[in-house]
């Protein structure tokens, strides 16, 4: 199958398929992995690029979502949302990807309660760094806006854009094996008492440690100092 979440068409047309396929029992399990990194300071992000990554991140999982429920209702199916450690906390230039980040887990935690009447288990995965194609797709994009920025939006955040850079390409280089994520994912479909929420990778039990346990300021100051933000002059 190959489907566009932003398509209402493509996703109506997955959805034909996939109920010729189940018939009568319906569907047992949906998983929403679709996802696209876009990472720019707010103050100069295209508004283009920015709704562009909500429509993917957010709008589409709700659409497919909306799409496959009957099905989902039938066969007393599970969601499981691809979620990351960025929807509890951010880091400069990736608020645009934490923004649908966190968007996403306040969706996961209406659906888990919506649907309860019809027994359907719904779940987010959490992970931090993985080792996927997304990493090399994210610094493309980050490419493009950096070229078509203004040169006041260089001359403002050309530094901060270049720490962040390197940082991230550190982070792929740490990135765990998707595996990790495939066991999350699988327990969340099969398990008689799915969690609710699945950390991945250390790095995102690191972060949602931090979230819960420091102060904004003191996380500000960790954060910044680990991917060599640039200091106030």
């Amino acid at each position: 199958i190959t489907l566009d979440v932003t398509d209402e068409q493509s996703i109506r047309g997955s959805v034909e398929v996939v109920q010729k396929v189940v018939g009568e029992g319906g569907l047992g399990g949906l998983v929403n992995n679709a996802g696209i990194v876009i990472g720019s300071p707010l103050e100069v992000i295209p508004l283009p690029q920015l709704r562009k990554q909500l429509e993917v991140n957010v709008i589409g999982q709700i659409a497919v979502t909306q799409a496959f429920l009957p099905l989902l209702r039938r066969g007393r199916g599970r969601i499981v949302n691809m979620g990351s450690i960025a929807g509890r906390g951010t880091i400069p230039l990736l608020g645009p990807y934490s923004a649908s980040k966190f968007a996403l887990e306040a969706l996961t935690d209406a659906l888990r309660m919506e649907l309860q009447p019809w027994g359907i288990q719904v779940s987010i995965i959490e992970p931090g760094a993985i080792a996927t194609p997304i990493w090399e797709k994210s610094a493309k994009t980050a490419e493009g806006l950096e070229a078509s920025a203004s040169e006041e939006a260089k001359a403002l955040y050309g530094e901060a854009i270049i720490r962040v850079r390197d940082a991230v390409v550190q982070a792929a280089q740490r990135a765990i094996a998707p595996e990790a994520v495939v066991r999350a994912v699988h327990h969340a479909l099969t398990s008689s008492r799915p969690h609710t929420r699945y950390l991945v990778g250390s790095d995102a039990k690191l972060r949602a440690w931090m979230v819960k346990w420091l102060p904004d300021r003191v996380q500000d100051r960790l954060l910044t100092w680990a991917i060599k933000y640039p200091r106030e002059s």
